[in-house]
């Protein structure tokens, strides 16, 4: 917001700048009787204050004309210098040429997912995301957050993607309004996160995204069990409730430890991380589809095993049958190491 208003303060000095010259041009012309030349000349001698002197005379109305005129262009020029000492002196010139070239980045994007709100919980979705491959465009209201972050002062580590240390692809505002979504391309994207701090917040990201973009598969943060149900009416797919779901998970450490562990593998908040991907039948190496789980024998391949399997229907199969064979809209869900997914990508993926 800040940075627009230093544009909107430019475009203002310019247009003072601009009002200036045609003012004494025509007071000139008018009141003197000079030629456009003349009147051109006498404008920008008076406007500068370099003061050459008159081209001819001035009549009585003439003087009370450029006494005003340059009363009217001492605070033009006040105006203007402060105006473009801030954008050299600053960097603001450097930092408007950034964000133009980011917007034009992102008119580019497609398929690319939307973060509303770098707090705890957008940061750590930006950072998953990132971590498979996504492109993601962050929308934040603070600046100071995001510069912050990228200079590390936060003790996040971002890369040149921005998982560690590079370039975030943020646009900065109110995630609430149409016009910043836009910005983000909300209409070209494929899904979006609102983890703002308020649940209404969040309802409204929903209501104006699904308007946008019908087809985008919206999650929501929420802290209070009664927005649920809004957000849900407001156009999104899946509501997050962080914590309700911290204090389920820190009880079932007490009641079911070793069940928690496990996720934690599978979530990747232990060293020791699981990896859980799901590959649907049409990703499926095309002289690899008709066959059964057995044939397909993808834990002797690659070490990884297929917990599961959801089929076109939508049920979900937990520990399929070996003699199924996956059908068209099936999708495996398959848990392993990160070599043995990766192992399991190379050998059953399509091209």
């Amino acid at each position: 917001m800040l940075r627009r208003l230093n544009i909107n303060r430019l475009i203002l000095a310019i247009i003072l700048t601009v009002l200036s010259l045609v003012i004494g041009i025509t007071g000139f012309m008018v009141i003197e009787h000079y030629g456009p030349i003349d009147a051109f000349y006498m404008t920008v001698t008076t406007f500068a204050t370099v003061g050459f002197g008159e081209v001819q005379p001035f009549s009585q109305a003439g003087r009370l004309f450029v006494s005003f005129y340059i009363l009217y262009n001492l605070v033009v020029v006040a105006y203007l210098v402060s105006v473009l000492s801030a954008f050299i002196f600053d960097g603001e010139l450097r930092k408007i040429y950034k964000m133009i070239r980011t917007d034009q980045e992102i008119k580019r994007f497609s398929g690319h997912v939307i973060v509303c709100g770098f707090g705890r919980n957008g940061r750590r979705a930006y950072q998953e995301l990132r971590a498979n491959g996504a492109r993601v465009v962050v929308i934040e209201s603070d600046q100071g957050l995001m510069k912050s972050i990228t200079e590390g002062r936060t003790g996040e580590d971002y890369d040149e993607d921005g998982v560690a240390g590079g370039k975030i692809f943020t646009v900065f505002g109110d995630a609430t309004t149409d016009l910043v979504l836009k910005q983000a391309g909300v209409e070209r994207a494929s899904a979006l996160i609102t983890s703002l701090p308020k649940d209404a917040d969040n309802v409204f990201v929903a209501l104006s995204a699904r308007a946008l973009n019908p087809r985008l598969k919206i999650i929501a943060r929420a802290s209070l069990k009664t927005s649920e149900s809004k957000l849900i009416f407001a156009g999104a797919d899946s509501v997050v409730m962080p914590d309700e779901i911290g204090g389920s998970h820190m009880a079932k450490l007490i009641v079911r430890p070793e069940v928690i562990r496990f996720l934690d593998l599978i979530s990747g908040l232990s060293p020791d991380k699981l990896r859980l991907e799901e590959m649907s039948y049409e990703q499926l190496r095309r002289d690899l589809r008709g066959l059964t789980i057995r044939e397909l024998d993808v834990r002797s391949i690659t070490g990884a095993t297929i917990i599961g399997l959801r089929q076109a229907s939508g049920e979900l199969l937990v520990s399929p049958p070996v003699d199924y064979a996956p059908a068209p809209g099936d999708v495996l869900l398959v848990l392993g190491s990160e070599d043995q997914i990766q192992s399991f990508e190379v050998h059953f993926r399509q091209l």
